[in-house]
């Protein structure tokens, strides 16, 4: 085999009293797909950190080609041939600049780069990037025009304009649609094909099932071991977290075909002009609906939750006519929801008083609990502790804040919030995004063992995780439904 691209020899990063890289050794070679697979807190983004010279080691040496490699900031590591595309692209692109602009922006801000070039020479290597990865825009118009998929084709145009050995690639199917992530796994498989070395992080099984070339396993700071294609993910899995996987059979509640609907859409649109269709959904009953990215799944779950006007149709909550004027009025019906962007939608900024685990649970239900003579603060802190037990939360203890949990255990904190008080319909847009394998196994087991006495929508892009939560799946596109099926009872992890 030929020599490693990069090594990484007895890496160790300390934060404070925790060891977050304990003599930690890894390599790439050129064409490789390397996955990083970890549970959250296990190393992985330190180690994507001090590759790309975010941060430096306390111990250890890295080479690259065949020289020393002791990047100081990622620009160092850029110029050495090292480019990462972050899972936040808000750490990557600047929206008020043209997309011209941010492809180039390496150039741009290059002090060895020639202090100026002409306007025809900067258009055609703009207009070359954006090829490179498919984009067809206005190379004129602000970035912040394009989509998030459009904003990351620029993230990792940019990252390709350097010409990288090796490339780290941060959840980069997070925010894709199922088309989408093709075209990016076509793209990294001509630079394999171009002996670039690809490093990748990712949550997603069908990501590794499909790109991986060799997993590495991260634990405790360290690689316990590495699996080559094609992969076993089950024995992968339980080498990650250190013990057998729990069964996967299905411990969902049986809803009975012919009860009553909790939930019943009829003839719903979301637009004026959108194909009307018609869902129900049981009590005890987890229905995934499945679409790709812009499908309209969102809006369908903040139509029932309140939060935006439906374009036309019906619906009823326990056969009664149901259509909520606020959010507000939803949670009083026992109708809540978990948004996309949990930041954005639900968790609180750490400069808030409400932003600890008690705080963020217990928000929605402050008022009910006033009038009805429970004193809140009690209330609270019992149900915290109720939260963290049932959910598996990794904390110190309710007065933990919610920015120093990691991402799984902030999604925990966002699901057992709506597990506080007793739902008669709970909506869950994207509850498995960003959270690592063994986290959605705990929030998938979590939902069947809860979803007696309510009706459950789940709403996500990946049919892999439609497939470890549900009884059955609608597939979803263009605001309409387009079919509907029943899950597999097991999960199929391996190719």
């Amino acid at each position: 085999m030929s020599s490693p691209i990069l090594t990484a020899h007895a890496i160790t990063k300390r934060f404070g009293a925790t060891i977050a890289l304990a003599r930690l050794d890894f390599s790439i070679r050129a064409g490789e797909v390397v996955a990083l697979m970890g549970a959250n807190g296990a190393g992985k983004s330190t180690l994507v950190k001090i590759l790309s010279g975010v941060q430096a080691p306390d111990e250890g040496r890295m080479a690259l080609g065949g020289s020393e490699y002791a990047p100081r900031t990622p620009h160092e590591a850029r110029r050495q041939g090292v480019a990462t595309v972050h899972q936040s692209i808000a750490d990557t692109v600047v929206p008020s600049l043209s997309i011209a602009e941010n492809l180039l922006l390496e150039q741009l801000c290059d002090r060895g780069a020639p202090w100026w070039t002409p306007r025809a020479a900067r258009r055609a290597r703009a207009k070359s990037l954006a090829a490179r990865v498919g984009l067809d825009a206005d190379l004129d118009a602000p970035l912040g025009s394009l989509s998030l998929a459009g904003q990351q084709r620029v993230a990792l145009a940019r990252a390709l304009s350097t010409r990288p050995s090796l490339l780290i690639l941060d959840e980069p199917t997070a925010s894709l649609s199922a088309a989408e992530a093709e075209r990016l796994y076509v793209l990294i498989e001509a630079l394999r094909a171009e002996g670039v070395a690809v490093l990748l992080v990712s949550h997603r099984v069908a990501d590794l099932r499909r790109l991986a070339t060799r997993v590495a396993i991260v634990r405790d700071g360290r690689i316990v071991a590495e699996r080559r294609a094609p992969i076993d993910f089950d024995a992968a899995l339980e080498t990650m977290i250190g013990r057998p996987l729990p069964s996967r059979q299905s411990a969902r509640a049986a809803a009975g075909e012919t009860a009553a609907p909790v939930l019943s859409l009829r003839g719903m649109r979301l637009g004026p002009q959108g194909d009307a269709f018609d869902l129900a959904v049981r009590e005890g009953e987890i229905v995934a609906v499945v679409g790709p990215v812009g499908a309209g799944k969102s809006r369908l779950a903040q139509v029932i939750f309140g939060a935006a006007r439906a374009g036309g149709g019906t619906m009823t909550l326990d056969a009664r006519a149901w259509q909520p004027r606020s959010p507000a009025d939803a949670i009083r019906a026992g109708v809540f929801l978990a948004g996309e962007d949990r930041w954005r939608t639900s968790l609180f900024p750490d400069t808030v008083p409400f932003a600890s685990i008690a705080g963020t649970i217990s928000f929605p239900f402050l008022a009910r609990w006033r009038r009805s003579g429970l004193a809140p603060r009690a209330r609270e802190e019992a149900a915290a502790r109720e939260a963290i037990q049932a959910f598996g939360i990794r904390c110190a203890g309710p007065g933990d804040r919610l920015a120093r949990l990691s991402g799984g255990n902030q999604q925990k904190v966002l699901l057992a919030r709506w597990h506080t008080e007793p739902a008669r319909v709970l909506l869950l847009d994207e509850p498995f995004q960003g959270v690592d394998a063994l986290a959605r196994a705990d929030i998938a087991s979590t939902l069947r063992r809860g979803s007696a006495g309510r009706a459950t929508i789940v709403f996500v892009s990946d049919l892999d995780e439609a497939h470890e939560v549900a009884d059955r799946i609608v597939h979803f596109d263009r605001g309409s439904i387009e079919r509907t099926r029943p899950a597999m009872p097991l999960i199929q992890t391996e190719p």
